[in-house]
């Protein structure tokens, strides 16, 4: 009897030991990619891209987050949302995004999920 019951408490404590290693997950980056093209499908370097919430509440609330990145070389805004992302929390936002280089500009929409790269590619014309 002795035995079995040193037994049991074995495995219960490596019951436990296994469901706590189990749990130890390292968030993974969040980010928002939106690539800018023009109608000629060439990419826009150097285009304001902003990204922003709409209050779908009534009557309408402020807009809590607003974030402006420029494009790179290669057309690319990237944006990080590490900080607004929790852990356990299911999805970050739907975001509208608004993209302009003088007299070109587009619009579209992006949703961003937890820990990975979302992508979105926005048309500027005329």
């Amino acid at each position: 009897m002795k035995n079995y019951i040193i037994f049991t408490s074995c495995l219960l404590m490596l019951g436990g030991m296994s469901l706590g290693l189990g749990s130890c997950n390292k968030k993974q980056d969040t980010f928002a990619k939106i690539t800018v093209r023009d109608t000629a499908n060439a990419i826009v370097p150097d285009a304001r891209v902003i990204l922003f919430g709409t209050s779908t509440t009534l009557p309408t609330q402020p807009v809590e987050r607003r974030d402006t990145v420029y494009t790179d070389a290669s057309g690319v805004a990237l944006f990080n949302y590490n900080e607004v992302y929790q852990e356990g929390q299911a999805g970050v936002a739907v975001l509208d995004i608004r993209a302009r280089k003088g007299n070109l500009s587009g619009a579209g929409i992006i949703k961003v999920e937890e820990e990975i790269r979302n992508e979105a590619t926005v048309l500027i014309q005329p």
